[in-house]
């Protein structure tokens, strides 16, 4: 066995070498930071559980993540709910989903929990990805999953009510209402239709969908 080790380490030199003449893939190796013959520096960073060497960028090793994260340590906590380490600023400070790093970013699809981008967490407590979050917003405001507003929203909706007021519908439509539904409190309620936006008249949100049919006020006709 030693024999055949050491050819194939010495057809691992004739290729190349990788860090010293003993880190060659047919060598017997024990995975750990440094050679033991040569003291030679395999990765700045090493996880003995991982058995993952690295250039230093601050990393850390999770226990409940089962993971190795990009750090600096300080700089995160272990959600135990939503299952993922998350920025210390959003400790006590965002809404938690039972295991929701276990699902795949809405935008890309592809896998959070294990992912080396930053998880963006949503006011709703969806996850995407910080670069799909910022390339969604581009398009849109919504969360992609429940429709609720991704970001505050309440100074634009301060300059919709000033665009409303300043443009009237036709005479026709003076009168109609309409049932709504509210994508960022889930009420429901009845306006007036307004084709720039209809106001939710619990949240004052307009971030609402049709629930219904125009009717003209019975009162007002």
């Amino acid at each position: 066995m030693a024999a055949l080790a050491r050819e194939d380490g010495a057809r691992g030199q004739e290729q190349g070498r990788r860090g010293c003449e003993h880190y060659d893939r047919g060598c017997l190796l024990k995975a750990q930071k440094f050679c033991e013959e040569c003291s030679t520096l395999f990765g700045e960073y090493y996880c003995s559980i991982c058995h993952l060497f690295d250039k230093d960028k601050k990393q850390y090793h999770c226990e409940s993540c089962g993971i190795c994260r990009i750090g600096p340590k300080e700089d995160f906590f272990h959600c135990l709910k939503c299952n993922l380490c998350l920025a210390i600023n959003l400790q006590g400070n965002h809404k938690c989903i039972e295991n929701v790093s276990r699902q795949n970013c809405p935008i890309c699809l592809e896998d959070i929990h294990t992912s080396r981008v930053v998880a963006h967490v949503l006011p709703c407590g969806h996850l995407l990805h910080r670069t799909c979050y910022e390339e969604m917003l581009k398009e849109g405001y919504r969360c992609p999953l429940c429709m609720h507003s991704a970001l505050d929203m309440s100074r634009y909706w301060r300059q919709l009510d000033d665009e409303i007021a300043q443009t009237p519908m036709p005479s026709e439509y003076q009168n109609m209402t309409v049932d709504i539904l509210c994508n960022d409190c889930n009420g429901r309620s009845t306006v007036q239709f307004h084709i720039l936006g209809m106001k939710c008249n619990i949240c004052d949100s307009y971030n609402t969908a049709q629930a219904g049919g125009c009717r003209i006020s019975l009162d007002q006709q």
